[in-house]
């Protein structure tokens, strides 16, 4: 009897996999679209725009430090799948002030045409004690890593909606799912970013506009080697459970999504549990992520009140049937990330 419960489940949810795209969005096409990037000039924010660049990307890097900026370009031009391609470099800083991100967007429109997508890549990171942290590190971090998302997504919202279509990726983090120990500065500048991600898809989904957040865990980055020097020893210890993950699979997955139109996008098995947990009312993409959605956190919550209160033979049942639900809910996700 299990088994064919087993076979039904999986039965059902390759159903599901096969008319998803029928009630997905269409995926965007980056031949020859025009790519934004913030924070561009390293980490993720540099792979997300080589990852673009080799599908034949126009793509305009946006980020502070010049020097680094004309590296990044030379890095990213490697990649060229023909002999159109541009990569243009802007140095501003976009949580500084809006007049200004506005005015150097419009430029890049200018060149390269409206923009397609806009990769919300520009953070900052800060690690330590609640009572240990600077004060002014916490409003820096709301500026950058959420102020810095807001003025680029204002500056391309109005054209995107004239245009009907467009994609707009917000990368926030693991630490914008879940707070923890230390990140009482940086969790809460990421926890913002969904936030406004999902206010803003319900705003802007009738035209045809899709937003994505990102979640991507531990990265070895420039970034993550400055934080890890003041990191206090009970966030390493957390850190350390997932491992680091490297740039160029963060930004494959991420804009694999971004394309898809997913709303979240997580990284890995851990990844996926964790956004699975965390969905809340997020905005879904197909009936086959609701239901894994809502499959997993009914396993959880079953699981958590059967180790509580339940004999051993129903704590069995219950393991047996999460088991099944989980090898369903692992194909499924198997077949997403295909």
């Amino acid at each position: 009897m299990l088994l064919v419960v087993a076979a039904f489940i999986v039965a059902f949810v390759l159903l599901l996999y096969m008319i998803s795209p029928l009630i997905s969005p269409k995926p965007l096409k980056l031949n020859g679209a025009h790519v934004v990037v913030t924070g561009g000039s390293s980490g993720i924010g540099k792979c997300i725009a080589i990852e673009c660049y080799r599908q034949g990307a126009f793509i305009t890097l946006v980020a502070r430090d010049e020097t680094k900026l004309l590296q990044a370009k030379k890095e990213v031009e490697k990649f060229a799948i023909n002999d159109k391609q541009v990569v243009l470099c802007i140095s501003v800083d976009v949580s500084s002030d809006y007049n200004q991100v506005e005015s150097v967007i419009k430029q890049a429109q200018e060149k390269l045409g409206p923009v397609d997508m806009l990769v919300n890549c520009a953070g900052t990171s800060v690690s330590g004690k609640f009572e240990e942290v600077e004060v002014d590190r916490f409003k820096k971090l709301m500026e950058v890593n959420y102020l810095g998302s807001v003025y680029p997504t204002r500056a391309v919202i109005t054209t995107m909606k004239e245009r009907r279509m467009g994609r707009i990726m917000f990368v926030s983090s693991q630490a914008g799912q879940i707070g923890l120990f230390g990140y009482t500065a940086y969790s809460p500048s990421k926890f913002a970013l969904r936030g406004l991600a999902e206010s803003l898809q319900m705003e802007i989904k009738p035209y045809n506009i899709y937003v994505t957040v990102a979640y991507p865990p531990d990265t070895d980055t420039p970034g993550l080697a400055e934080e890890n020097k003041t990191k206090p020893l009970e966030t390493k210890l957390i850190s350390e459970t997932s491992g680091v993950c490297q740039p160029e699979q963060v930004a494959k997955i991420v804009v694999r999504d971004a394309v898809q139109g997913n709303f979240n996008s997580s990284v890995g098995p851990d990844g996926y549990m964790l956004s699975a947990l965390t969905c809340g009312m997020s905005p879904v993409t197909s009936i086959t992520e609701a239901l894994q959605q809502d499959a997993f956190v009914e396993m959880y919550d079953r699981q958590r009140e059967s180790v509580f209160s339940c004999s051993w033979p129903s704590i069995k049942t219950v393991f047996g049937l999460a088991a099944l639900g989980a090898a369903s809910i692992t194909i499924g996700a198997y077949l997403t990330q295909k």
